[in-house]
């Protein structure tokens, strides 16, 4: 992590020296003491997940998984797609469904999983503007 603390890596001398700020140029949990003051950043929450110790490790962790989650969920499609096939090709029903089920859930699987950074991104966004 990266902090600029003023004058040293000021570019063109926009920033105050007693600003803050992370390697995105957005301040640490609003404490800055610039022209708008601690007062007008009071409810001002920046989240950057380099902050806190750990918190680059636990976002590489939750990659991981979201990727070995869609890799599952690939095998299941193709296992439940072969089995979807042969259930039809053997007129077995009980079969057919089984594998059509699981072609659905693991499509659907996919798809919540593709879906949940911007769901979450959306939730976290619409409570930081409640009042």
């Amino acid at each position: 992590m990266q902090l600029t603390c003023g004058d040293s890596r000021r570019k063109g001398g926009a920033e105050s020296a007693s600003t803050v700020k992370s390697v995105f140029g957005q301040p640490f949990f609003g404490r800055t003491a610039g022209p708008e003051g601690p007062a007008a950043q009071a409810g001002r929450r920046a989240t950057d997940d380099r902050v806190l110790p750990g918190g680059g490790t636990l976002q590489e962790l939750t990659n991981g998984l979201g990727a070995w989650a869609l890799i599952a969920s690939l095998a299941g499609l193709v296992v439940g797609a072969a089995a979807w096939a042969l259930g039809v090709h053997s007129q077995n029903y009980q079969q057919s469904l089984v594998g059509r089920r699981a072609v659905l859930v693991s499509g659907l699987a996919a798809l919540l999983i593709g879906a949940a950074p911007p769901v979450v991104n959306f939730f976290f966004h619409a409570g930081a503007n409640l009042h």
